[in-house]
Parts: C-alpha cells; structure tokens; sequence
C-alpha cells in the first residue's frame, strides 16, 4: 500500500526522533492516517514485534489497515482494557492510539500504570488528535512512563507542578484545595523534539462540516416531571425513586429526563417518553445515519422505535444499510462514520473533547462536506450544553446552577 506524501514524510521525521529518543508522539488530527503511519514507522525501523493498543471499537478498523500494509513484523492489536491480556514479550514498538486517554492528574490512572510496565524497554509511538484537550497537565502521565521523557528527572507530578503548573489554592467548606490544571507552555516547548504535530488543514481536508439545531416537543409528562424534581428534589414512585438531592444528582437526572429517559435509585432504568427516537426515525427516513447517545436507557428507546433497522456494530453498519448507535464517549474516538449520510445527536455530552472529537467521524479527505443534526427538546437543558463545549468549555456545575433558573 502506498502511503501519501505526507505520510512518507511524517515516517521519516518519526525515524529520526526514534533514533535519537525512545519514543515519538504523532499529534496528528483525526482522518489524517496516524494508524498506517504509525504501522509504517515501525516497519521502517525493523521491528519484529509490534503491540497496538487502543479502544475495542477501533480495533476492526486497525485490523484492516495492518492486513492493507502487510508489515513484516508480528503485529498484535488490543484494546487498553484487555491488555492484561497481551502476550508478555519484549516488544520492540508499543504504539498507543488515543494516548491523551493516560493523562490524567495528579495521580496516574490505572492504565498508565499498566501501560508503563508494559512499555519497559520498548520504542513507544503515542498518537493523538488532541494531545492535551483539556489541561497541559495531562502530558505528564502520558510520557512519565517512557525512557528519556523530558520530565524525567521530576521525583512525581507534584514536582512537575514546581516548574510547569500554575498551583492554585482555594478553600471548599473547611478543606484546603489544590487544582492543578493550569499548566504553562512551557510543556509543549518541553515535548517539542518529541513531537510531530500535523493538521487536516496540511493534509489538504477541505470538509465543510455544518451544524444543525432541531427542537422536538416532548410528551407532558417529561415536562411535569421535570418541573417537579426542580421544585422538590425528589419523585416518589410506586416502586421507584428519582432523586435529585444534590446539585450534582439533579443536574444528571435533569440531563437524562429532559430526553425521556431516567436511571431510578435502584439503578434500574427507565424511557418514559420516546419522542425524540421517533423525531430522528422520522426526519431522517431512508438515511443511513450515525447516532450518538449519551444515556443507556436512550439506546433502548432507538432499539425500539428502529427495530432491526439499528445496529451497535460497526462491520455491519459499513455492510448493511442500518443506521448505527454509538455511545458518544466510546464512538468518539478511533473509528470512521464515513458511510454515514449524517451524524445525529440523540443527546449531549458534557465535555468539551466529546464534542469536538465525535463530530469528525465522518471527516474523509475525499469527502467535502458534513452534516450534522443536534436533536434538543424545546425547552430542555440540551441547548445550554452545547453553548459552552461549543466554545472549548466543559459544562460544570456552575454553568447549571446559573442555566436552572431559566429552565
């Protein structure tokens, strides 16, 4: 398979670094081929084993770009949870798809830990679309693993901190505090050598992704039972409880009601009103579509307005006409929606990368244009979501204590 020019030139630039540093860091945008670089990257430096790690909905698609490539080495793909699972060999190249998923602070997750002690003594390719999406901070766990990382010599991130991070202190009740993601640029200049940054734009993607806001009228009782959480903070049923009793609980429950669904006390759930399901079934018939949902319960409401028309699978959606669901935190990343002839939004999201990365899953350089619809219920919190992760914001708690009042 030939690669683009691009992509050749990208390989030979990872090359370089790979023989200078353990590692290299692909900051490539989504649809720009960081898989089949990243296979050949490692291809060109001989190596004879080959471990991928990435998310289980991506792993069919990286399948078919190794069998396109053919690589001379043992290749092995696996999603991050399974990767207990992984043969224990020295693997020469560890490729980490999705690597900004390792970043969290100030303590490391579990599957940078796990990630670490599979690395030891490997050349590691990381690759991501948006390296850090919501705090500088989280390079550090991403790297801190590797041999020669530029924060080696800090003891933890907590001495990372004393060059890179602007510390800020604050008093919550009668508890000291500290938040940690104000980080300096001085991260990026840090990563610099390691890093191979590259964009649609320099690829050549000229897609013209449009946005559109549909407003469905829920049934009443969605209304009324929203309205009355707000007022009470709890709904007392005969064999069921919905619970509002903290900021927090109301903001979920409200989230989930003002769609038509709701996870009761008991953790049982529950859709209640399946009009936005039959709205999408409806607006868009005869589309092959890719629709994202937030809750469980409202994959339930697709299933049973769209029967056996709807499918999770994402081989059978690219060889069937069926319109596929997706949750929007694990379809965000990773896989093409290419065959779609839109993108729709059962629900929201509240983080700002949930918004930013899912709605390029469509994005092909061939493909010139997007469209994607943003189903909202009149009246519903939908709208005030999409207001602030439309602007790179994750919506918090402030946002919906300030947003309930005009509910």
């Amino acid at each position: 398979m030939e690669l683009r020019s691009y992509q050749k030139e990208i390989v030979d630039k990872a090359v370089d670094i790979l023989s200078k540093h353990s590692f290299v860091y692909l900051a490539m945008e989504v649809r720009t081929g960081k898989t089949l670089t990243s296979l050949s990257i490692a291809e060109e430096i001989g190596a004879k084993s080959v471990l991928f790690l990435t998310k289980k909905k991506a792993l069919h698609s990286i399948g078919e770009d190794a069998k396109k490539l053919c690589p001379s080495y043992e290749f092995f793909a696996i999603n991050y949870e399974s990767m207990h699972k992984a043969p224990r060999i020295n693997w020469d190249v560890v490729i980490l798809d999705e690597a900004h998923t390792l970043g969290a602070f100030p303590k490391p997750s579990q599957r940078a830990k796990k990630v670490r002690s599979l690395t030891t003594g490997s050349k590691v390719i990381l690759m991501s679309g948006t390296p850090t999406p919501e705090s500088y901070s989280q390079m550090y766990h991403q790297v801190y693993g590797l041999r020669g990382n530029p924060f080696s010599h800090y003891k933890n991130f907590y001495r990372f901190c004393d060059d890179h991070v602007n510390v800020k202190e604050r008093i919550i009740g009668s508890l000291r505090t500290y938040f940690y993601g104000d980080a300096k640029d001085s991260v990026l200049k840090a990563m610099a050598p390691y890093t191979i940054s590259f964009s649609q734009e320099q690829a050549g993607f000229k897609n013209d992704l449009r946005e559109h806001i549909l407003k469905v009228p829920m049934d009443d009782r969605t209304y009324k039972w929203c309205n009355e959480l707000r007022k009470h903070r709890v709904i007392d049923g005969k064999d069921e409880v919905i619970l509002g009793d903290t900021p927090v609980k109301l903001m979920q429950k409200l989230h989930q009601m003002y769609s038509g669904t709701v996870k009761f006390e008991s953790g049982n759930t529950m859709v209640f009103d399946y009009s936005k399901a039959e709205f999408i079934r409806d607006h868009f018939k005869d589309q092959k579509l890719g629709i994202f949902y937030k809750f469980k319960a409202e994959l339930d409401a697709l299933k049973h307005v769209y029967g056996d028309d709807l499918t999770t699978d994402l081989k059978e959606f690219e060889a069937t006409d069926k319109t596929i669901a997706l949750q929007i935190v694990s379809g965000r990343e990773g896989i093409s929606l290419r065959h779609a002839d839109a993108l729709v939004y059962y629900n929201i999201d509240f983080s700002a990368t949930s918004y930013w990365q899912s709605r390029d899953r469509m994005t092909t350089k061939e493909r010139t244009d997007s469209d994607i619809y943003w189903v909202f219920s009149e009246r519903g919190i939908e709208t005030k979501i999409y207001k602030a992760v439309s602007n790179k914001k994750d919506y918090t708690l402030n946002h919906f204590r300030n947003d309930i009042r005009t509910l």
